[in-house]
């Protein structure tokens, strides 16, 4: 939920705290309903309630998703940021926790802090007479956070009950996979049926925001199931292709013998496209050719001098075999910050070549996505995948899991 637009607001426990613009209108909105309600204060108390009340239930918010950010963190996994937004908050949690418990564990959390909170809100409105305008709204916010409990629990992604299916799912049939393809689908017919219900209040009781409400948090949940669908499609995928299934051939073989002069002229002065060569002698490759090497060596020693002098030995450049998973290949990109690595045959021979162009292609066609070669291009040249397909963090969480 972070993008360029949220506001940052500070951090809670080394976590970043962002509020999205739309935030405000739910601010004003709840606002509105607590000052309406709280009337018999007289209009200034009530219009103070109001707000504070507001702001309180965001701070609920905020406490229910720092349980499941505090939890991720005890077991070793990073927290980007916690985010307000229209309707409620998240928390941006890096990677998948390692087993159904810790996922469990997490999922659970947040609801434990809500109703940790009712319990407490309860006793503290218990304590105060009820003549006194903060015992009702304490126990106003008792009950707001009861529901928020109740609410996050209803079984579908991506609410917090969906996470907790999904760990139970998990536990019983082994597949990560599986477990969360049911939960989304579970998410997916409820907000269907969040849409439909919507609607029916709308037309039986005439109340348009609370249907239309209803409706949109409906449409979020269908929204937010099919990219948990679409994420595990891709995870999966990318643990059946290999570096041989993605990789090109976009190289060239030159003989490791030949004068820098002659490798110049025929290679580099008669192209203007940028190629990646490899040397070879007597049948066996010797290693990368570092063209860039040509810069430091004077143009007078071009004819003495030969390929072999500006070649870099296999074992010294980034490698990884035709067998090697595509989530292995894209987290070593990612890692070590390559443009591109070499795929060896098992014997050890020159394969390919592969780029986050070609992994984007193959996943493309893999796939069935247009993707357009202009596109490709582009990634091949930038070396950074296209902006909201974070290919990176993805393969890492993946790795993450199945190791």
């Amino acid at each position: 939920m972070q993008t360029s637009s949220n506001w940052r607001i500070g951090s809670l426990f080394g976590i970043p705290l962002y509020l999205d613009p739309l935030w405000f209108l739910i601010l004003g909105l709840a606002t509105l309903n607590f000052g309406a309600s709280y009337q018999e204060l007289g209009t200034v108390q009530a219009w103070s309630a109001g707000i504070v009340m507001a702001l309180l239930l965001f701070g609920s918010v905020i406490l229910h998703e720092l349980g499941h950010s505090l939890v991720a963190q005890k077991q070793g996994i990073k927290v980007n940021s916690i985010t307000l937004f229209l309707f409620g908050g998240i928390a941006a949690i890096e990677e998948e926790s390692k087993t159904p418990g810790q996922a469990f564990q997490v999922a659970i959390a947040g609801p434990l802090v809500s109703i940790g909170l009712f319990v407490l809100l309860r006793l503290a409105s218990a304590a105060i007479p009820d003549t006194i305008a903060l015992h009702m709204m304490l126990g106003d916010l008792a009950r707001i956070n009861l529901v928020l409990a109740l609410f996050n629990l209803i079984p579908g992604l991506p609410l917090d009950g969906g996470q907790v299916l999904k760990a139970g799912l998990w536990k019983a049939t082994g597949n990560r996979y599986k477990a969360v393809r049911l939960a989304a689908r579970a998410g997916q017919i409820l907000g269907y049926a969040a849409i439909a219900l919507g609607l029916v209040v709308d037309y039986i009781t005439g109340e348009l925001i609370t249907g239309l409400w209803i409706a949109l948090l409906g449409w979020f949940a269908i929204r937010n199931a099919t990219t948990y669908l679409r994420v595990t499609q891709l995870q999966e995928t990318l643990l059946k292709m290999v570096a041989s299934d993605a990789m090109t051939r976009e190289f060239r073989v030159v003989d490791a013998d030949k004068s820098l002069r002659s490798f110049a002229d025929e290679y580099l002065f008669a192209s203007d496209r940028s190629q990646v060569f490899f040397a070879d002698r007597d049948g066996r490759y010797q290693g990368m050719v570092c063209v860039d090497d040509l810069r430091v060596i004077e143009r007078s020693l071009w004819e003495t001098q030969t390929v072999q002098s500006i070649v870099r030995p296999l074992h010294e450049i980034p490698t990884v075999k035709e067998s090697t998973s595509l989530v292995e290949v894209i987290t070593k990109l990612e890692k070590e910050k390559l443009q591109r690595l070499t795929v060896l045959s098992p014997a050890g021979a020159i394969a390919g070549l592969i780029d986050r162009g070609d992994i984007l292609r193959s996943l493309g066609q893999k796939l069935n996505l247009r993707i357009a070669d202009a596109d490709i291009k582009r990634v091949k040249e930038e070396g950074s995948y296209p902006p909201g397909l974070q290919l990176g963090t993805i393969a890492k969480s993946t790795l993450e899991v199945e190791g």
